[in-house]
């Protein structure tokens, strides 16, 4: 076994491959570009390299400089987690050519499997079954266009050397495929360098199924069962379980003998992901094989005790597969959840910022949380937006759903906008409670998952516990600050509201949103409590607020242990497993008129411009797109806020754009 590994990877899978090297005695080296430099990956490792500036195309895939690394430090192995050059055949030829194990398949494997389009064909001589499409090299696009009208649309535009949705579209009729095509290769030549596509069949209301298998250098291959990953976004997947609900015997023994199949027709070694796409009446169609270890493996390590990073660093150390196939078998069930820095709202754009406050659930037997982050790390434009993956496990479906919900409710993230909420509504959601599951779950169930204002107003009571925690906030502030004062006991620092003659009042005004509220709070006797008013009626409050902002709340006679979390003006307010952001307004402050830049549209978070869709001087309808952005990876057309004019651009193709840069002028049609 290896007494000392290299992990090209950050974030969240660096750690995970870190913990279970630590386990086994195997000493880590990271890897980091300057934006990582104080990352938590690096921390967690017993050394750490510096390979070059925050872009990834100059550190974390610049192969020389991690071979150089590994070098330098001694490392036998190198594991490459997931993404950057997991995949890269180039990396794993270069880690042979050193002396250095590659942790995963073997470079022919590696190629074999790295274009969809030759895959594919691979595939049919094994006899697994593909869905129809065309997969060949021919790219012109008049061609494609061609292939296209012969399937039949819907069709589904996928770049050849991609993952991770990016470089796929939906075409519905053959006059969107000229646009998506184009769009669909300038976002496979920037995530991939590589802009082949292929066409297939689109699968109305198909569910997205995965075989992990696993194979070893003696030739044994088994499989360790399926994932259901049908509920996704933008084709990247937000929700994931295991065992698939509605999986039969039959139809797990059919497709995982597919899967092994696939593994050994080109001869794989180490873990690896057969995907298939599954259609209503059951036939399955194989659609990749990821050569690598997958975001969501830990539900399958949950259902089957089993750790497949080990069993990773096993395999490539020569060793057989632990286990035969008759030896592994399911127990229970599970679930996970990629918790986000993002905004669902606004098309889950991406968002950056630093993490103030950032407090997981517990982890147990039953809940796991892996991460790259912790309180005070920052997000940042350069890299995938994850805070974290949350797993967890139960004896059935039914009591893993509730225990998701808990897990959720318990997740407290200020900083950054998440997707936490949403993940909430999305376990809850009728559809996916019960086991109604394909890939457009989310944009069929939009009316549940996207509520109106209204229904996410803050409860009455968020409102008050906000108040609450601000004078106790107050009162905590005065009690610290007499405490180092030249006379501590002095009656001038008590906030108790104590008057000669009458009882003292104050007004907390909050905002949340659009909509604006004062609360009256009038101290009670002795300063122990306050009577606050709100909407015209009247509630009894008292409490403890903690450093941490765990407020231990009495309200009118109910318990309550809530959090709250003061971020510059914001409350973050957190009660019954929902999260609430008010605005604490300053009565002494007047904002002026405007508030905002007129005229334009503002870039929603950093990134390049990637296409310009109009000509300035040309009039647009409301919704008409204007400019393509790529941040993080991914494309995001940006639209008119309203009927008008493009007068002039302010950025050209292939320009940088900081966050809130104004991107053009626009006039709003009279």
């Amino acid at each position: 076994m290896f007494t000392k590994i290299l992990v090209a990877n950050r974030g969240e899978i660096a750690c995970r491959v870190i913990k279970t090297a630590r386990r086994m005695g195997i000493r880590t080296v990271a890897v980091y570009s300057e934006a990582d430099a104080g990352a938590r990956h690096v921390r967690l490792a017993d050394e750490a390299v510096g390979i070059g500036p925050p872009a990834a195309r100059e550190s974390y895939l610049v192969i020389d400089r991690i071979i150089a690394a590994a070098k330098d430090t001694g490392a036998q192995a190198i594991h490459p987690g997931y993404g950057f050059l997991s995949e890269n055949e180039d990396f794993a030829e270069a880690c042979a050519n050193h002396g250095i194990v590659f942790v995963g398949p073997p470079v022919s494997a590696i190629r074999a499997m790295g274009l969809k389009s030759e895959s594919k064909k691979l595939m049919e001589k094994a006899g697994v079954p593909l869905t129809p499409g065309y997969h060949g090299d021919n790219q012109e696009p008049a061609f494609l266009r061609e292939q296209a009208d012969r399937i039949g649309y819907p069709v589904l535009i996928k770049a050849s050397a991609g993952g991770g949705g990016k470089g796929m579209r939906v075409v519905r009729g053959a006059g969107e495929f000229a646009d998506a095509l184009a769009s669909c290769q300038r976002e496979a030549q920037s995530a991939f360098g590589n802009d082949h596509v292929l066409v297939e069949k689109y699968l109305e209301r198909p569910r997205h199924i995965e075989i992990q298998v696993f194979g070893d250098a003696q030739g044994n291959c088994i499989h360790l069962f399926e994932r259901d990953c049908s509920v996704q976004r933008r084709h990247q997947k937000v929700l994931e379980e295991a065992p698939a609900p509605g999986m039969t015997p039959a139809r797990r023994a059919a497709m995982g003998q597919a899967a092994v199949d696939a593994a050994r027709a080109v001869g794989y070694v180490g873990a690896g992901t057969v995907e298939f796409i599954v259609d209503p009446s059951g036939t399955f169609y194989f659609m990749e094989m990821n050569t690598r270890l997958q975001v969501e493996h830990p539900v399958t390590e949950m259902i089957t005790g089993l750790d497949l990073v080990e069993w990773q660093l096993k395999v490539s150390a020569g060793e057989t597969l632990p286990l035969t196939q008759a030896q592994v078998s399911i127990r229970g069930h599970a679930l996970e959840a990629r918790v986000y820095a993002e905004d669902p709202d606004k098309g889950f754009l991406p968002a950056t910022g630093r993490l103030t406050h950032l407090a997981p659930p517990a982890a147990s037997l039953n809940v796991r949380v892996d991460t790259g982050v912790e309180q005070g790390d920052e997000i940042t434009p350069h890299y995938d937006p994850m805070i974290a993956k949350l797993i967890v496990w139960d004896e059935n479906r039914e009591r893993a759903l509730a225990r998701m919900l808990q897990a959720l409710a318990d997740y407290r993230v200020v900083g950054v906008n998440s997707n936490i909420a949403f993940l909430s509504r999305l376990v809850a959601c009728p559809s996916f409670a019960g086991a109604d599951l394909d890939t457009g779950l989310i944009e069929r169930e939009r009316g549940f998952l996207f509520p109106d204002a209204a229904a996410r107003a803050p409860l009455r009571e968020a409102w008050l516990l906000a108040a609450l925690a601000e004078l106790l906030r107050d009162r905590n502030f005065a009690r610290a600050r007499a405490a180092v004062g030249g006379d501590p006991h002095s009656p001038w620092h008590r906030r108790d509201g104590w008057r000669v003659n009458g009882v003292a009042r104050r007004e907390i005004r909050l905002r949340a949103g659009e909509v604006e509220k004062r609360v009256m709070a009038a101290y009670c006797g002795g300063g122990q409590g306050f009577r606050l008013e709100l909407d015209g009626r009247e509630s009894d409050a008292a409490g403890e607020l903690l450093d941490d902002g765990s407020l231990r709340a009495d309200l009118d006679g109910r318990r309550l242990t809530v959090t709250v979390i003061a971020a510059g003006e914001k409350r973050h307010v957190f009660v019954d497993g929902r999260g609430f952001v008010f605005a604490a307004i300053d009565p002494l402050f007047h904002a002026g008129e405007g508030g905002g830049a007129e005229g334009g549209l503002a870039a929603p978070m950093p990134g390049k411009v990637i296409a310009l869709l109009v000509e300035p001087g040309m009039k647009v309808d409301k919704g008409a797109p204007l400019i393509v952005l790529e941040a993080m990876k991914m494309e995001h057309t940006l639209v008119a806020p309203a009927a008008g004019t493009v007068k002039a651009f302010h950025y050209a193709v292939g320009e940088p754009v900081a966050d809130g840069a104004e991107l053009l002028e626009f006039e709003k049609a009279s």
